[in-house]
């Protein structure tokens, strides 16, 4: 069995985001992967860099990142990322979406995704798994709570047909979804630290401000998350080994 783990990569991050941050989108992936043994191999959709047609042979694994860009943007690369979505799923092909990730499988397999009415979710904040969570090969070592690290203004509205919904937060009721064995997502960055979502808060500081949120308490109440890291630890790792 292959160990290669094919990254779509949805954007990079903010030139000062990375320089606080010690890296790109695809470093904090790595890092979080660190211990799994893996090749991490980047695609840089967002810039029209399309999955080999050998993909099946080639990766044991998908990971599909968060962006800054909005899946209702319906921008080319998206929408053609959404394509082979559906063609991973229809294939039984281990697929994990991160954010924006988790957003576009949703709307890829028949969702509704949209800004959220109460604005952006951020900071490390609270999810909480739903009862038939105990029992998913994913989550049941997770405790019924725990923290994570969330940014987003949209967030899924409405689930495909057949998906089901694993966590939520007080914020977001789509905090983890599963669409059959091999395929689920997050709202939440399991990838993210404290150093990689603290260089985001401070990027936005003034555009927070101006939405009334306290900044201070934001920064003040980051907290490591190696529960929510587990999701993307465990899920590569299953599937890494066969």
């Amino acid at each position: 069995m292959t160990r290669r783990v094919l990254l779509l990569q949805a954007g990079d991050a903010p030139a000062p985001v990375q320089t606080a941050a010690g890296g790109n989108v695809p470093d904090w992936f790595r890092r979080a992967l660190g211990t799994q043994g893996a090749q991490v191999d980047v695609l840089r959709v967002f810039e029209g860099e399309t999955v080999p047609q050998d993909w099946k042979n080639r990766y044991a694994v998908g990971v599909i990142s968060g962006s800054w860009a909005m899946v209702t943007d319906r921008a080319p690369w998206s929408e053609a990322v959404a394509g082979w979505i559906r063609e991973a799923v229809a294939s039984d092909f281990p697929l994990l979406g991160v954010c924006y990730g988790h957003q576009l499988m949703a709307h890829a397999l028949g969702g509704e995704v949209a800004d959220h009415p109460e604005g952006i979710e951020i900071g490390t904040r609270t999810v909480s798994l739903l009862p038939g969570a105990s029992a998913d090969p994913m989550l049941s070592h997770l405790p019924a709570s725990f923290p994570a690290q969330l940014t987003h203004y949209q967030s899924v509205r409405r689930m495909p047909a057949g998906a089901v919904r694993l966590a939520e937060s007080d914020h977001d009721a789509h905090q983890i979804i599963r669409y059959g064995e091999r395929a689920m997502s997050s709202q939440f960055h399991p990838e993210m630290t404290v150093v990689e979502l603290g260089a985001i808060i401070g990027v936005r500081r003034e555009a927070l401000q101006g939405q009334g949120l306290d900044v201070a308490g934001l920064e003040n109440a980051l907290q490591d998350t190696p529960q929510a890291r587990s999701l993307l630890t465990q899920f590569v790792g299953r599937y890494l080994e066969g």
